[in-house]
């Protein structure tokens, strides 16, 4: 499918703009005008989750192969499935493109942290690992960059109902004999405090409300990392606007909008759980059944800011992000089984120096070390 480039230039030498993080405005890297984006007044709806998933076509979307016409410098590249803002890899400028999903983003979160600031956040948080190799800690010191990327995010929210069943447990104490034996071997009856609980049936009802819980729908980066950089500050939304991608990647959303409610589910449940334990009360509880109803749900598609690298070691791919809005990093991490061994060795050689040397107190003291 052919596409045009939708490109933004600088008004006073027509050089293409990408927007700059320091100063969330258009920046022009020849001349170093600054454009303003202009604040839109468009309000952040939420949608019915209801209403979409009656109407929206269910059928498995397939890959369409995007190819991209650069007003810049003429030439056609082809972009990666259901990417719609990148850089044309020939001259370099900034190019966005039309959605070709169901359901557009009609909000976003700006980057925030520029490149230096997330490569200095990513370093800081590489140099805190344990035993990872020196290649791994020195990544950044070369060509490596990290890559921004405006990632799809579902949001839900969801006033929940839930009617449980359970048991609580309250701990009280007897007074039991025993028999407890001395140093000697000698037998003697003592009264101890022995702990038990009493178990009472119970019943309730818990309801919560949800606001923005934040779903990833991309399978760029693993479903792992990207709680791992919750949470996110949707209260910072601004309405959705071409220029604020330019120079960023950006993809639509591959995980559906009933497959991200489920994921939404998970993350409420563990709510509704702790809910459920507090109207139990009592020192212990059980649950043995609970029935959630999800009433007036609600959803938003998103794209929020995201720094990310790749590392290759010892033939595996290690994937890394920073939250581009607050700095939180997070990835998978390789292990040196060289300094791991070494630092085994070194342990093993200290204990058994300390042993041998407790044996053998008279080589302290002919070192002038006195033990008392």
């Amino acid at each position: 499918m052919q596409f045009t480039a939708i490109n933004f230039t600088c008004p006073s030498c027509g050089a293409p703009l990408k927007f700059s993080p320091a100063t969330g405005k258009l920046n022009c890297e020849f001349c170093h005008k600054e454009v303003p984006i202009d604040q839109a007044d468009t309000p952040i709806e939420e949608h019915s989750l209801t209403q979409a998933l009656q109407t929206l076509d269910t059928t498995p979307n397939q890959p369409i192969e995007k190819k991209v016409h650069c007003k810049k410098c003429g030439s056609e590249f082809t972009l990666t499935p259901y990417a719609f803002s990148t850089n044309c890899p020939y001259c370099g400028t900034p190019a966005v493109t039309e959605f070709v999903k169901e359901i557009t983003p009609q909000s976003l979160i700006p980057f925030h942290l520029t490149h230096k600031e997330a490569q200095a956040r990513f370093k800081a948080w590489v140099g805190s690992l344990w035993f990872a190799p020196s290649a791994f800690t020195k990544y950044l010191d070369g060509d490596n960059k990290l890559t921004g990327y405006y990632l799809p995010y579902w949001t839900y929210d969801s006033d929940t109902v839930t009617d449980y069943h359970g048991k609580r447990g309250d701990l009280y104490y007897v007074t039991v004999n025993k028999t407890i034996r001395d140093e000697q071997g000698r037998s003697r009856q003592v009264q101890v405090q022995e702990s038990h609980i009493r178990w009472t049936p119970v019943s309730g009802r818990v309801t919560l409300s949800f606001d923005d819980i934040t779903v990833g729908a991309s399978k760029t980066v693993t479903r792992t990392i990207l709680q791992a950089l919750e949470p996110w500050n949707t209260k910072a939304l601004v309405p959705f606007d071409e220029k604020y991608l330019v120079g960023f990647e950006a993809e639509e959303y591959t995980v559906g909008l009933d497959n991200g409610f489920e994921y939404a589910k998970v993350k409420m449940n563990r709510a509704i759980e702790r809910a459920i334990r507090r109207d139990i009360g009592g020192d212990q509880q059980q649950i043995t059944s609970a029935n959630t109803r999800y009433l007036n749900t609600t959803y938003k598609n998103i794209l929020l800011p995201v720094w990310v690298a790749t590392f290759k070691w010892d033939n595996k791919t290690y994937r890394y992000a920073v939250n581009a809005q607050t700095g939180k990093v997070s990835g998978e991490r390789p292990y040196s089984i060289v300094k791991i061994f070494f630092a085994v060795t070194a342990a093993v050689l200290v204990i058994a120096a300390l042993f041998y040397l407790n044996a053998h107190p008279e080589i302290l003291e002919a070192m002038g070390i006195h033990l008392n």
